[in-house]
């Protein structure tokens, strides 16, 4: 297969509710769409970098830059048969995994559509449906996450994450828990914490907690190792993880039990993927975080969701818990807490070019 054309669209959709996390408040997410054309297809990928360098050092700015100035032309006309050759193409050029994801998918698409499969049958998924959680942000008062909580169990999904932060921590969890002492729930940090903290972390221990998610520091290990032997909660890395190199050391150090696998933060499917196989070799729990895509990074979440290791419930939810329309058909949807796994050819959730065009900020193509 050759790549004739790619074409950039910097897309942005409202969230139907603000979300707080301990580092940012978002009202819109504005992301990268990723459409190549093949002699074997058409592809779609998304870039689902924050705009802000919070969560990670990569932002919609750097991923544009990074995506049309070095990833673009190196994989423009040149012959590829397999995603890992085409991932070759561009091997030098260092981190940026979300600019690199967004031009992955995008060509799993491609190669899927090519050999007539579905992206979780090229993937080698074999879960029907997958369990799909929530992540709800901090909220301005309990009452309101309470509201929250109601809606999304009667909705029927599977597993409630909440967002902490100092002084929206120990009380909250605590009074999450009397509410709803059966609900299987989790929370997360995003590094607001340090190894001065482990006092205050080890009261989550009371809560019957699935997993404390990324408390300490975005680029640790170490730390993590101590503090997770501190703890009878499971710490999950999330931020720390950028490839199954990044895993395997974190696992030796026993610095946590549990991984959250972002297809965005370790470059794409291919990494997401080996991340999936070594864990699911030392018998490791792993799960699909999100970063509020819209339905083609949703869809390729669906799809890396359906390999077997991924058995906790992740944060591949409906879209329509973040966007009134969102930008694919037919719409991602959870029912009863489950989101079906398309058996269409390549992502299974056509991208809707005549939705997309009319939010399209800034687009940019290069052709061979």
């Amino acid at each position: 297969m050759r790549i004739h054309r790619i074409d950039l669209k910097l897309v942005r959709l409202p969230l139907v509710r603000t979300f707080r996390t301990s580092s940012s408040s978002k009202d819109s997410i504005t992301h990268i769409l990723v459409r190549i054309e093949t002699d074997g297809g058409i592809g779609w990928g998304e870039c689902a970098s924050p705009s802000d360098p919070y969560y990670c050092p990569e932002t919609t700015e750097t991923c544009w830059h990074i995506l049309k100035d070095f990833l673009a032309p190196a994989v423009i006309g040149k012959e590829w048969a397999s995603v890992d050759q085409l991932v070759g193409f561009y091997r030098s050029v260092k981190g940026n995994n979300f600019a690199k994801a967004g031009l992955e998918i995008a060509c799993w698409d491609a190669l899927a559509h090519h050999q007539g499969k579905s992206l979780a049958a090229l993937l080698g998924g074999t879960r029907p449906e997958i369990l799909s959680g929530v992540s709800l942000g901090i909220e301005r008062d309990q009452e309101t996450l309470f509201g929250l909580i109601d809606q999304y169990l009667a909705e029927g999904y599977r597993r409630i994450k909440l967002k902490i932060a100092p002084g929206w921590d120990v009380a909250i969890v605590r009074s999450v828990r009397e509410r709803y002492p059966e609900i299987a729930l989790q929370v997360d940090a995003n590094s607001a914490y340090t190894l001065a903290d482990i006092e205050h972390l080890k009261q989550l221990d009371a809560f019957n907690l699935l997993l404390i998610e990324q408390p300490l520091a975005h680029d640790d290990i170490i730390d993590h190792a101590r503090l997770q032997a501190a703890l009878r909660t499971p710490v999950c890395l999330d931020e720390s993880i950028h490839s199954a190199e990044d895993a395997r050391k974190a696992l030796d150090l026993q610095a946590c039990r549990v991984i959250n696998i972002k297809v965005s933060r370790v470059g794409g499917l291919l990494e997401a993927k080996r991340i999936h196989d070594h864990c699911l070799g030392r018998g490791v729990e792993v799960w699909c975080g999100g970063m509020h895509e819209f339905g083609i990074g949703r869809a390729a979440n669906v799809a890396i969701s359906s390999l077997p290791g991924f058995t906790l419930p992740g944060d591949v939810s409906g879209s329509d818990k973040y966007y009134r329309e969102d930008l694919v058909e037919p719409p991602i949807r959870a029912e009863n807490g489950a989101v079906k796994v398309p058996l269409g050819v390549g992502l299974g959730f056509a991208p809707i070019e005549e939705r997309i065009e009319p939010l399209a900020l800034r687009q940019w193509s290069l052709t061979a």
